[in-house]
């Protein structure tokens, strides 16, 4: 393992003034979305899509990093020029995801966890050698009633944590994702609770594990009602909320932070992460 190396892509990805571009659909939900628009459904229209975000002008004036999936990493430009290349060239940082998707949970109704575990280190060696140099594992847990069970929280952070340390291995600066969804009618107070208990156990087991916590990334949710709850609180309350439960329970070794939108609206999400006290928590 690289320790500075990690950490050198850990600086990149958070620069400030910059985001992650997640252009990691898979072939199905691009597909469906180029279905909805009326789009030929073909891997040239994925190529040629994803040749248009790759080429903006000016990207890198916003764009850190961009996370891809595996079709787009192995795909070039009309003129032969790799996507991943095309991204180097402009500073932005290319990283792959590559969990295979949440799946039903057994014996857990309603719970789900992702898969991509088996043979994994073969892959991660592989999008390294591709030129890929951070990851991405998603993990999705649903509050309802009696939900989320620990079983639910401790398979989810079990597998990030595992995810993680074989990135690592690999060269590869992991981006641990656990996202507790905005589905539901759920309140302020019960999504904090929620986050802050997956958030204890993902580290907990990150540790277990030998994770160099200063060669990774968070991207978590923000501490919001559930989008069916009546009371929605403000701006400033939820971002209250996510710094206070993020300086509870994220040890200050983490170098960044990357939020996510989680489905919200991207106005709202844009303004959650721009008030005053995000911007002067996260990244630490």
């Amino acid at each position: 393992m690289n320790t500075r190396a990690l950490i050198s892509t850990a600086s990149a990805l958070v620069a400030d003034g910059k985001g992650l571009l997640a252009m990691d659909e898979s072939t199905g939900t691009c597909n469906r979305r180029f279905a909805d628009a009326g789009i030929p459904q073909t891997e040239e229209t994925r190529r040629a899509y994803r040749d248009l975000l790759v080429s903006t002008p000016g990207l890198n004036e916003y764009i850190s990093g961009a996370i891809l999936y595996d079709e787009t990493l192995r795909q070039s430009r009309i003129d032969g020029t790799s996507f991943v290349r095309t991204l180097t060239d402009a500073n932005i940082v290319p990283g792959i995801k590559v969990d295979l998707g949440a799946k039903e949970l057994a014996a857990c109704p309603g719970e789900k966890v992702s898969e991509g575990l088996d043979g994994l280190r073969v892959r991660l060696k592989a999008y390294a050698d591709m030129g890929a140099r951070f990851a991405k594992w998603r993990a999705v847990i649903g509050i309802g009633n009696a939900l989320p069970t620990r079983t639910c929280i401790e398979v989810n952070a079990h597998a990030l944590a595992r995810y993680a340390a074989l990135c690592q291995e690999a060269g590869l600066l992991p981006i641990v994702e656990p996202e507790v969804l905005m589905d539901g009618a759920h309140t302020l107070a019960r999504c904090r609770e929620v986050t802050e208990e997956m958030l204890h156990q993902v580290f907990d087991e990150l540790h277990r594990q030998r994770v160099v916590l200063e060669g990774m990334i968070l991207k978590p949710n923000m501490i919001l009602p559930g989008l069916a709850c009546i009371t929605q609180e403000s701006v400033n309350e939820v971002a209250d909320a996510t710094v206070r439960t993020l300086l509870r329970v994220v040890p200050a070794s983490v170098p960044g932070i990357a939020f996510l939108s989680g489905g919200g609206n991207p106005a709202n999400s844009h303004r959650h992460a721009s008030t005053p006290c995000m911007r002067a928590s996260i990244p630490r």
